[in-house]
């Protein structure tokens, strides 16, 4: 798990600018950035969305979190309380069932909202650029504060056709820096520990997507002062099954 690769890559900026014009393709927005692998089937993408990206990005989650389907903090199987809030759009995930669902039955029985369709389009793109296929239908939204953490798992509830075709996970950070866990396939081998700062993504599938990850701790005070708010938002987009709905 020691093994990073870095590389020069073509990112898609959410509103198609690059705080670096320097290296911008301009028929389509696309910008230079760094993209490590980090494993087989696991890439850390740099400063994959400028500050107007993100700050759309954040306008758009905040709306969404405080809206008429709002966020909430999840009680797991166990009675555990999650350290996050967490809100799901296309498909919900209970945390008493470890399910999807279209309706959140374990909170409110309110539908799950729809994937806004930029956001739709960011994910594919960041999927392409590893060589990667993914079709979300799935966007699970957590809001982590400066106490917020995730413990180690598995993101192992989507289809088993879609786990065994190693669609990917795509994770896409705003705001405040995480320590972001990675792990192998076994919850026993060794983690490595990445620093995900506002504006990066990371994509993890193949070999690699049932990996174990987490993280350990929010870095209070990092965001970018530009956002003008504290925390972090992680929107992790899945593909339920090999054929979106």
């Amino acid at each position: 798990m020691s093994r990073r690769r870095a590389r020069s890559d073509v990112l898609l900026g959410l509103t198609g600018k690059c705080a670096d014009s320097t290296r911008v393709i301009a028929s389509a927005g696309w910008c230079y950035r760094t993209t490590m692998e980090v494993a087989p089937g696991a890439f850390h993408l740099r400063g994959a969305l400028d500050v107007d990206g993100q700050r759309e990005i954040f306008a758009r989650c905040r709306f969404l979190m405080d809206g008429p389907v709002a966020a909430y903090v999840p009680v797991v199987r166990g009675g555990g309380k999650m350290h996050v809030r967490m809100l799901c759009l296309g498909r919900h995930w209970n945390g008493k069932t470890y399910r999807y669902e279209p309706i959140r039955s374990d909170f409110d029985g309110q539908p799950a909202p729809p994937i806004p369709d930029e956001f739709r389009a960011l994910a594919r793109r960041l999927a392409e650029s590893v060589g990667m296929t993914l079709d979300p239908d799935v966007c699970i939204m957590n809001y982590y504060d400066a106490e917020g953490r995730m413990g180690l798992h598995q993101d192992k509830d989507e289809s088993e056709r879609s786990l065994a075709a190693g669609l990917p996970v795509v994770s896409v950070s705003i705001g405040d820096t995480a320590r972001f866990l990675f792990g192998g396939t076994k919850r026993r081998d060794a983690v490595q520990t990445i620093s995900l700062t506002s504006g990066d993504a990371f994509v993890f599938g193949g070999p690699a997507r049932l990996c174990y990850h987490g993280v350990s701790r929010i870095l209070p005070g990092t965001a970018p002062p530009e956002l003008g708010f504290d925390g972090r938002f992680n929107l992790t987009f899945r593909q339920y099954d090999l054929q979106s709905s």
